[in-house]
């Protein structure tokens, strides 16, 4: 998260690069990354942080840096591979939805991971259609509200100055993250 926000306020490229290099020395054989990866052995990626550097890498690489913009377009591909192996939700071990809470629509994000998540980032990557995506549209698809809205269906603990929006209640936010995903992928 914090390349992220450094990366859009342009940070100096000099104090970036240890974060950069940081971040590429994490990542997984699998294509992902686990933020758990300094604290042990995790076995396997996790999408929540996976999601996280991809968006990281996507500010750092659209605000123009260099130092090793190679290398992180490398490790970009490979993340975004992770992710669409795993359809954004299931496990390509069981086939099974690895979590609840990947399919609930939320905003601020915060660090949690889910499929709108996924999907802005992958929209705002230009990343073209892939027939993995195809679960995680059609979920989309099924939240929709009759008059064409997404409702907040998660709030993520965290201070907050004030609420922008209830839970459960339509949201400015999610409606237009899903509708961007939408117009990208071209989906009525």
């Amino acid at each position: 998260m914090f390349l992220h926000y450094a990366s859009y306020f342009q940070l100096p490229e000099d104090d970036l690069k240890s974060i950069v290099d940081f971040l590429l020395g994490q990542h997984m054989a699998d294509g992902g990354l686990n933020c758990r990866s300094n604290r042990g052995k995790p076995h396997h990626s996790s999408l929540h942080t996976t999601c996280s550097v991809l968006e990281g890498f996507l500010s750092y690489l659209n605000a123009g840096y260099t130092y090793r913009a190679a290398d992180v377009r490398v490790a970009v591909r490979q993340a975004e591979e992770f992710m669409l192996l795993h359809q954004l939700f299931i496990s390509d071990r069981t086939g099974l939805l690895i979590e609840k809470r990947f399919l609930k629509l939320s905003y601020p994000y915060r660090w949690y991971y889910s499929i709108l998540r996924a999907l802005d980032y992958l929209q705002a990557a230009k990343h073209p259609w892939d027939d993995r995506l195809q679960p995680a549209i059609d979920v989309l698809k099924k939240k929709r509200r009759k008059d064409g809205r997404w409702n907040v269906q998660a709030k993520h603990p965290g201070q907050t100055h004030f609420d922008m929006e209830r839970a459960g209640q339509p949201s400015r936010w999610v409606t237009l993250f899903a509708m961007r995903v939408f117009k990208h992928f071209g989906v009525e």
